[in-house]
Order: structure tokens, then sequence, then C-alpha cells
């Protein structure tokens, strides 16, 4: 029997996104036949997705203008069933998609009512207020997924049906890379993945590994993740001089090749700032931290606080404060025992409560959902 053809747009992810690629279409491979078109993606990072190659402009103003044409251009003749979006500047070009028949899910990754200023590009009068008008629309017009309950605080008053899909990792994906928790006392190890920008309190981890370094002076940190500031930036940290051979930058990369770092690890960093709508929003790095088996230093916030105190499976500190940071971090190194239990309990809270096989269920009902209401 043919089967349903569904479409997922992003014009910004990347081709190997845990998310979009290995969780959600993936998920959806197994009942429908699944296009994905995203910048640079790749045929071979998962085989029985129908990949479409965009080219890539970090400007929304380009992808809105050459991006989302291209799209159009390669992609309505599918004439998809459901057509998925993942970002606001493809909006406007999804209601020709709707006008052929097809339903669309507006995915909202982030709350960017919120987070729009704190941007460095992309955040300018008239894409704001192009942004507030076609949200509005989709609110009206489109099926809803959020990644986070909190952001229904701002989408209120939704006319079709929504959902919340938590981005919990996928325990098959992260599988080859969890070990037996062993970290070296001599030579510490920390493992990051994900942005690092000044409101992921890079600054204050900076300054707390100057102060750790002290006492344990020969440490290691491993960074995965795209930058948002400069090597002047850096340079210009308080204890960055004391610590710039201790950390290494990998820049973006494939999660298969950034968790084998984790393995000997002492800790998962996972810090950042009440800015934007961060304090309402779990971040994914927490739970991935978790599944690997690593304890958790994460910021004070509510939120993380109730998954860290139930599950005793790291520590909250000031995103602020690194001394309290640095002493969280000689905590763990210091006691390898607890530190072991606390990623077990991690690992296990994961294994229970927060990971994809409930997400994809309800990934699964919602398109039923939504393909029922055509």
């Amino acid at each position: 029997m043919k089967r349903i053809r569904v479409l997922h747009i992003s014009t910004a992810h990347q081709p190997q996104d845990p998310r979009v690629v290995f969780k959600q279409c993936q998920t959806l491979a197994s009942v429908y036949e699944v296009f994905c078109a995203l910048p640079h993606a790749d045929p071979a990072v998962a085989p029985g997705i129908h990949f479409i190659r965009l080219p890539y402009f970090r400007r929304v103003i380009w992808r809105a203008l050459i991006t989302c044409p291209f799209i159009l251009l390669r992609c309505v003749w599918l004439r998809p069933r459901l057509v998925h979006v993942y970002v606001p500047e493809f909006l406007p070009f999804a209601y020709v998609f709707r006008l052929l028949g097809a339903n669309v899910i507006y995915e909202v990754q982030e709350n960017l009512h919120k987070k729009m200023p704190l941007k460095t590009v992309n955040n300018g009068a008239l894409l704001q207020k192009a942004f507030r008008l076609f949200d509005r629309l989709a609110r009206r017009d489109f099926f809803l997924i959020f990644t986070e309950h909190g952001y229904l605080s701002t989408y209120t008053q939704l006319v079709k049906p929504h959902v919340v899909i938590y981005n919990y990792p996928l325990l098959s994906f992260v599988e080859p890379f969890y070990t037996p928790y062993n970290p070296s006392t001599e030579n510490p190890a920390f493992f990051y993945v994900g942005w690092l920008s000044f409101e992921r309190a890079i600054d204050t981890l900076v300054d707390s590994f100057a102060k750790l370094g002290i006492t344990y002076p020969r440490f290691i940190v491993h960074l995965f993740g795209r930058r948002t500031f400069t090597d002047k930036n850096l340079e210009n940290l308080t204890g960055y001089a004391l610590v710039r051979d201790h950390l290494r930058f990998y820049g973006y990369t494939d999660q298969r090749l950034a968790f084998p770092y984790a393995r000997g690890a002492t800790a998962g960093l996972a810090l950042l700032k009440p800015v934007g709508d961060y304090p309402e929003s779990y971040t994914t790095k927490l739970f991935d931290y978790m599944a690997l088996g690593l304890p958790v230093v994460t910021s004070d916030f509510p939120l993380y606080r109730d998954i860290i105190d139930r599950h005793r499976c790291g520590f909250c500190v000031s995103p602020y404060n690194p001394v309290q940071v640095a002493d969280s971090l000689a905590y763990l190194i210091e006691h390898p025992t607890e530190a072991r239990y606390m990623g077990r309990r991690g690992r296990q809270a994961v294994e229970q409560f927060y990971n994809w096989s409930t997400e994809a269920d309800k990934l699964l009902h919602f398109y039923s959902l939504v393909l029922a209401s055509a």
C-alpha cells in the first residue's frame, strides 16, 4: 500500500540535527514516506528518509528571499499530505502547500518572542514585526508542536490542536557511547555540547575553571558547539589566560563524533543564564548528559532543580557564581563514588522517564490526528 507522503522543512537546522533527523523523521519513516529539506542535507545520514539538499544562509533575509522560494520549486511537485515546518521564515510559503490541500504543522523550538532580542543577528525591527505577523497567522491556521510546556504561557488561544513533544534523548542513539563512569582524579575532564555564548555562561565557566585550576592544574574541558563570540571576547574574560591551554573548542559537529569525548569525563556542563526563554525550557544537554551516565552541573532554575533534586544526579548552581561552579566540580573530582551514583541515577531517570520512546508515540498520534482532520 502506498504510504502517505510528509515533508519536513528547515532553512536553519544542521544535516545531522538529532531531533529533526534521528528522532522525528526516523520515527515517522516507520509509517510514512518522509521527505526532509535541510541545508547541506546528506542522504547517507539516515537511510529511509528522502533528503532534499538546500543552500545555507546565516541571515534570515536571504533564507526568505532565496532558500524558501527554492524549497517551493523543489517540493511543490511532491504534493505532500502534511508539511512540518521548523522555521518561522517559511510560514508565509507554507500557505502554498495549504492551498494545495496539505495540512501544516509549525514546530516551535524556541520562544522567539522572548529570545529574539538576545540574538546578535536576525533581530531587526522589520524582521521582528514580520515574525509577529506570521506567528499570529500560524496560531490561527496551522497545527502546532511545542518542545516545551513553558511556551504555552505565550502561545494562548490556539485555534487548532497542539501538542508538547520534549526533546528527550533517543537511547538507541546514545547507547554506543554509554560506558561505566570512570573519571580520572589526576587528569579530570569535563564535557560540554551545545551553543557556546555569554547567555550560556561561558564567562562564568572560564572563571570557574581558572579557580579550579589552582587545585587541579591538569584538567581539560571538551567544548562542542558553535561559538557566538570571537577570540578577542575570550581573551578579555577573567581567568582565560590561565585556562587557555585547558579548553578544547571543536566547533559544531555531529553528536556521534562528540559523545565519545564524554567517556572518562567527570561531569557534563549545562549552565544558562536566566534570560530569554531559558528558565522556562529544558536544555537538551541536561538529559543527554544524564543518558550518558554523567553527573550534571546546571543552572539553579526551579525547572532544572526539580529534575536534579528529584533524581539526585548533579548540582544546581548560580550561572553567575564561578566559585560555586568550581566547588561543585571539585566535589565531583574528590568524591568519584558519589559522582558515579549521581551519573547512574541520572541514567536510570532517563531510561524510566525522559527518553524519546514516549515522545515518539505522541508524535505518531498527533500526525494521525492532523491527517484525520483533512
